[in-house]
């Protein structure tokens, strides 16, 4: 182990005796009281020292046999300690792609931040490129967030849509203005892998000179083109993946609002049928209402309303859940939808209660849970790692009684 005291935190004194790492409420953390010698010896703790060499350099300086090993374990306990060799086998195959691992270096730092446990971060951003999502739609929101996605280091993004790329389609981070005319999944399987880091990737054979399969769906993301599937999406479409268990993800533009979620769990969380007959027992009307929306003559065929900045707004936002979702987290989309309309765009949510009698099954389930067995595994980061202590300042940074032993 190579320690490091995280870098991505910001570093300050605040007096004589005490440190504080990090200056946001969500992750700082004040350590002290700090005597001279284990302040020496912090600095120390920069990834290029292993364990033995920093017990001899703190023997050299008169701290006591055992100091170091308990200042990494308080460190540690703080999830302020990275480990620059950390992570396995994943992650070393990832240092070595130097163009790749530059590109996602803040990504890797924010991952640090996010999961406290040494190595934690890199494996999680290693895991990735294992993943396999697949984005419905390459509109405004979908093409953003599939370069994001892919940029992020997932390593398959697949994007599904269908006709030509039109004049509106067009937008910064997503599909460029001479893709006009083009094939719409071709330009966004090019734009894809324009997004991806690293270059010269070649695609695995297996022996007989054939590809391999692909991994299986980490993750489905809706984000149709006419925003009204996902602001309403039909339970009949999702009925493959809730007979899979594969999670998906809802995320569109339609009217000037924005919508991120729910994020369904086949089984566990609240489902589109959960959203429909919800919506149903509010407005009796509304299925109605919503076949004669679905209709081809009603969508028409000109452009929707999809102001630019809120579309890249929403495709951010969906991108996030959806990475800390393959991470291993269960994001604020699960089981919720997250609401935003224009002008004053104050973002909203509103939970959405598994319904009784919707044949998903969730309603007789603990709200998150994987309670659906069916169809293939699904790799995220869920449960593949130990699971991770949060560290939050609630008032002011928390005290940790580290050193003074030695004054």
């Amino acid at each position: 182990m190579h320690p490091v005291v995280k870098p991505a935190l910001r570093r300050a004194w605040r007096d004589l005796r005490y440190v504080q790492f990090g200056m946001t409420a969500a992750h700082a953390v004040v350590m002290g009281p700090v005597d001279t010698a284990t302040g020496s010896l912090l600095s120390r703790f920069d990834g290029t020292r292993g364990l033995p060499r920093l017990r001899a350099e703190a023997r050299a300086m008169g701290l006591p046999d055992g100091h170091v090993d308990a200042l990494l374990e308080r460190l540690t306990e703080a999830g302020l300690v990275d480990d620059v060799t950390g992570g396995g086998p994943a992650v070393s195959a990832l240092r070595k792609r130097k163009e790749a691992y530059d590109r996602l270096r803040p990504d890797l730092a924010s991952l640090s931040v996010v999961h406290p446990e040494p190595g934690g971060g890199a494996a999680r951003l290693a895991a990735r490129g294992a993943m396999r999502v697949q984005v419905r739609g390459a509109g405004r929101v979908g093409a953003a967030l599939a370069a994001v996605l892919s940029a992020s280091g997932v390593g398959r993004v697949d994007v599904l849509d269908g006709g030509r790329v039109e004049p509106w389609d067009v937008a910064p981070g997503g599909l460029p203005a001479e893709a006009v005319g083009e094939r719409r999944a071709v330009s966004a399987r090019q734009l894809v892998l324009r997004s991806a880091p690293g270059r010269g990737r070649r695609t695995a054979r297996c022996s007989d000179g054939d590809p391999p399969e692909p991994p299986p769906l980490s993750l489905v993301i809706v984000t149709p083109r006419d925003g009204f599937p996902a602001y309403a999406p039909d339970p009949v479409a999702a009925e493959d993946w809730m007979a899979t268990g594969t999670p998906h993800l809802y995320a569109g533009v339609v009217e000037a609002s924005g919508v991120v979620g729910p994020l369904v769990l086949p089984g566990g969380s609240a489902c589109a049928g959960c959203l429909a007959l919800g919506r149903a027992d509010r407005d009796p009307v509304w299925p109605r209402m919503a076949a004669q929306w679905r209709t081809p003559r009603h969508r028409g065929s000109s452009p929707g309303p999809c102001d630019l900045g809120l579309a890249t707004a929403v495709a951010g936002m969906a991108a996030s859940h959806a990475l800390s979702f393959l991470d291993g987290e269960l994001p604020a989309c699960t089981g919720t939808r997250w609401e935003v309309s224009l002008p004053l765009l104050e973002w909203r949510s509103r939970r959405i209660r598994p319904h009784r009698d919707c044949p998903c099954g969730a309603a007789g389930q603990t709200e998150g849970e994987r309670a659906s067995g069916a169809g293939t595994p699904h790799d995220t980061m869920a449960g593949a790692a130990a699971s991770t202590e949060r560290f939050r300042m609630t008032d002011a940074a928390r005290q940790l009684g580290i050193g003074g032993a030695h004054v």
